[in-house]
């Protein structure tokens, strides 16, 4: 360290206590001492968050410093304490103490806000005296405002507690003196080896990888979520610190370079394990300086404030904040790789005393496979330059192990790390893209072995354009994955259908599934949807562009390679149609046929927009987006299939309304007579269930002017609401801000006028989580809450202003509100397409706003995706006709935008 004085200087702290003048008031000489010891602990801080500014890379040199301040803090203090405040000239041996410094600090490393982790050791039961001391010791700490951990043990119960506690004994493996008794603390150490270490190593190790596993599974089992926990995430400090511990606990290590001398990593792996701790130890201390707390989890609103700081600028295609997250992600990988190659050695090691580390017993195979040999079930290299004779073996090595279920042994994996760079060279050999498509393609789990290949960077390097999208986030709210590791789970996903593992999730698209004539071309243009993201352009057609230069390289036929580039030109089609427009409009169908043009096309479309959507994260799939793919694909398929011949609008409607009168058991009749009063657009729109609930509503209400219903759907994954009112002006934005008042959010909305001047609007309707709105107590206010917004006993504008929830992460992105007014999308109706940062009511402005601009309403869909949402309007002018002036539209559309970014405009009552 570079002139610590600068820090902190010991002898002047010292001179400074000193100095304070002698008081017979115990406790206020602790607090003047404690004022001098803030004094220095602030002038601290300051001088390593300079340094840190001037050099913002250099993460392990800070964590030292603090380490460093807070050791010349604790020495400080520790010795005013029992020279001055409690001072016992002549200490018996009962009353020696050591002040140990444990877990992480124990290990020199700090970040600005951690826990000060401490302990005192005495040689047998604490003193009155010893009892004092740490009492002062603690009070003074907790007034400089530190989060203290603390524990205080004689020898013995350290013994005792560190053998039946995991926990303790992790945090003794670090720790260190810092002051005190030298030979309590020579004795502790000792003792600690001899009666808890020795002859413990194994259990030891099973137990800190188990801790892992079950930490990766709570933090989200990949490492490649977009919001990492710098700490305790997959391929995070914690994972370095485990390996550190293993090495110290099974190889007495005392620093990590040792791990060398020990012979657990190489010279290369542990200038690896260094640039990679000393990052991610970087990216720590600026999360605890820019939040002022122990924060870990690198959310989206600080993302782009780190990068700043550390000095990452944008370039084409990439921001800075994407920079430097794939720059982060390309460490926490390396982390990975590290721990791969240690258990490696570790599982040598151990192999003759039991099992190997973290997995499972294989059957007995033969010992050697396509010139590999086979070490205890596992694929091994014959010797070291295997990959180097013949480069194929990269991608045959992954072919067998997916071919014969084998997993590959960590050494292999090493030395396919190692030269992965040859597989260049046979980029067009035709055995080795015959390998990799088989391995793509694969019948049994494409997804795990793509993941290895992936791990140790032969993918990237087989497919460079892949090798572009490695570790690269998505800087947005929606996607909750890197692109690679997005790709591959969505493969993953694509086999699982395949094989009807989801078919209680997805029993159209297995159901489908055998009925696709062209299998390998879905399976690549998966591996092609994202695969030009981050190149400046619209990525679904410059990975149009990239298939159609790879399919013929890996074996596709022209058919299967124009079947994948259209895939991958069109794979955003499906979902844009069915969530942003209008199902019930004719026209919406017929532009979606008439691109997609082929029933074959079409099942692999929905296929592949299924597992898109699943594949971005948990919570993005939920039934409403089944509804709507279902109903998109179903209608046109008819179209598809009988072309001119299918049912007409009239025919349609006919048979709607006939399935109303069997499942209400009317007569002609009463049918005839409720059918008057409702236009046909109505019964296009509505699908029969709602179309029969809404029947027994109306049927119910008699001459009332306001009826309310709700019903939980679960196959929608929402509840509908419907709302039966005399109609008037205003009425649809006025339900909608009464609906998010109540705390629902709305996600589809169809509004009707009978020809008696009633409304009949129906509203699906999510919680914030996106679940149904079913609570008993949260549906009765919503009732009232819409009620009494439509009888003006609440003032809405009033209810909302105090209601919005904060978002802070949203707004580390940019949005700006966009409007498309599109009169080509309908025969009937004029499309306003709304994108905007997501808010509270967001829906209720842009309806308030085409009140004032006297449209009529006649259905709205929202699509949220992260923090962007895009809302979908489907209107005409107080006539009925589709609104074409240009003056009238662009006023439209100016007012829109306004109310989309959140600007004030008139209310009307």
């Amino acid at each position: 360290m570079v002139d610590p004085t600068a820090i902190v200087d010991p002898a002047r702290l010292a001179g400074a206590l000193a100095a304070l003048p002698d008081d017979p008031d115990r406790a206020a000489l602790r607090r003047a001492a404690t004022v001098v010891l803030r004094e220095a602990l602030v002038r601290g801080r300051n001088e390593i968050e300079r340094r840190f500014r001037e050099d913002p890379s250099r993460g392990l040199r800070t964590a030292a410093a603090y380490a460093y301040l807070t050791d010349a803090i604790l020495v400080a203090l520790a010795d005013v304490v029992v020279r001055r405040v409690h001072p016992n000239p002549n200490p018996t041996n009962a009353e020696r103490m050591t002040l140990i410094a444990v877990g992480g600090y124990g290990r020199g490393e700090m970040a600005p806000y951690s826990d000060v982790d401490i302990g005192v050791l005495t040689p047998w039961k604490q003193t009155a005296w010893s009892e004092k001391v740490i009492e002062s010791l603690l009070y003074a700490l907790w007034d400089l405002g530190l989060k203290v951990g603390h524990s205080s043990r004689s020898l013995d119960e350290m013994v005792r507690q560190a053998k039946g506690d995991g926990t303790i004994r992790t945090a003794l493996v670090e720790a260190r003196y810092v002051w005190g008794d030298t030979g309590v603390y020579a004795e502790a150490a000792q003792r600690f080896k001899t009666e808890v270490q020795e002859g413990t190593a194994r259990a030891f190790i099973a137990d800190k990888l188990a801790e892992r596993d079950a930490r990766h599974k709570r933090m989200g089992d990949t490492r490649y979520v977009v919001e990492p926990n710098v700490k305790e995430g997959k391929g995070g400090l914690r994972d370095l610190h485990a390996l550190f511990w293993i090495g110290k606990y099974a190889y007495n290590v005392n620093r990590a370079a040792e791990l060398v001398r020990a012979g657990l990593l190489s010279g290369p792996e542990f200038r690896k394990f260094n640039r990679a701790e000393d990052f991610l130890w970087a990216v720590r201390c600026h999360l605890h300086l820019i939040t002022g707390r122990a924060e870990e989890r690198l959310t989206f609103d600080v993302q782009t404030e780190i990068a700043t700081r550390m000095r990452y600028s944008d370039r084409l295609g990439k921001s800075r904040v994407e920079r430097f997250m794939q720059f982060y992600f390309l460490q926490a990988k390396r982390v990975g790789d590290l721990t791969g190659m240690f258990l490696s050695h570790l599982d040598e090691t151990y192999a003759a005393r039991g099992g190997r580390f973290g997995l499972p017993r294989l059957r007995r195979r033969p010992r050697r496979l396509h010139g590999f040999v086979l070490d205890r079930g596992r694929l091994a290299l014959p010797k070291d330059d295997f990959f180097a004779q013949d480069p194929v073996r990269l991608i045959e090595i992954f072919a067998l192990a997916d071919l014969h279920a084998l997993e590959i042994h960590p050494l292999a994996m090493r030395a396919a790390s190692r030269d992965a760079r040859l597989a260049v060279h046979v980029r067009s050999h035709p055995r080795a893209n015959a390998l990799f498509l088989d391995v793509l393609t694969s019948p049994r789990d494409p997804e795990l072995v793509l993941r290895w290949m992936n791990e140790a960077g032969v993918f990237g390097r087989f497919i460079p354009d892949f090798g572009r999208i490695v570790a690269q986030m998505q800087f947005d709210m929606y996607h909750h994955y890197t692109v690679d590791e997005h790709t591959i789970r969505m493969i993953g996903l694509l086999s699982q259908v395949e094989r009807g593992l989801l078919k209680d999730d997805h029993p159209l698209a297995t159901a489908l599934f055998d009925g696709i004539v062209q299998r390998r071309a879905l399976y690549v243009a998966v591996l092609c949807h994202d695969i030009a993201k981050g190149r400046g352009g619209d990525h679904s057609i410059l990975g149009a562009e990239v298939a159609e230069r790879l399919c013929p390289r890996l074996g596709l036929t022209p058919a299967e390679t124009e079947t994948v580039a259209w895939l991958v030109r069109h794979h955003l089609l499906m979902s844009a149609t069915a969530f942003k427009r209008d199902l019930s409009d004719f026209k919406t169908i017929l532009d979606f046929t008439g691109v997609v043009q082929s029933p074959q096309r079409l099942r692999m479309l929905l296929v592949l927009t299924i597992v898109d959507i699943r594949a971005v994260g948990p919570g993005t799939w939920n039934g409403w987006k089944r509804q709507l793919l279902s109903t998109l694909f179903e209608t046109a398929e008819e179209v598809l299939r009988l072309g001119h011949k299918q049912r007409g609008r009239d025919e349609r409607i006919a048979e709607k309304q006939e399935t109303l009168r069997r499942t209400l058991g009317w007569d002609k009749e009463t049918l005839a007579a409720y059918v008057r009063h409702l236009p046909p657009a109505y019964w296009i729109a509505e699908p029969d269930d709602v179309i029969a609930a809404n029947a027994q509503l109306v049927d119910q209400s008699g001459d009332t002017r306001l009826s309310i219903e709700t019903s939980v759907d679960e196959d929608r994954g929402a509840t509908l609401v419907t709302v039966h009112a005399a109609d008037h002006p205003g009425l649809f934005y006025r339900i909608a801000g009464a609906i998010h008042a109540a705390g629902g959010n709305i996600i589809d909305a169809r509004i009707h006028t009978t020809r008696t001047g009633m409304a009949l609007d129906n509203f699906l309707v999510q919680n914030p989580l996106g679940g149904p709105f079913d609570d008993a107590g949260q549906l009765e206010r919503l009732k009232t809450t819409i009620a009494d917004a439509l009888a003006n006993r609440l003032r809405l504008n009033d209810r909302l202003a105090a209601k919005p929830l904060s978002r802070p992460r949203a707004d580390a992105f940019p949005i700006e509100p966009n409007v498309l007014i599109d009169n080509a999308a309908s025969n009937r109706f004029t499309v306003i397409e709304v994108n905007a940062r997501d808010r509270p009511a967001l829906l209720h402005h842009l309806a308030q706003a085409l009140f004032q601009s006297k449209v009529t309403l006649h259905s709205a869909h929202v699509a949220t995706y992260g923090e962007r949402a895009v809302d979908t309007f489907y209107v005409t002018d107080l006539t009925g006709d589709r609104i074409t002036g240009q003056l009238r539209l662009k006023s439209l559309e100016r007012r829109m935008l306004d109310a989309a970014a959140g600007k004030d405009f008139a209310v009307f009552a």
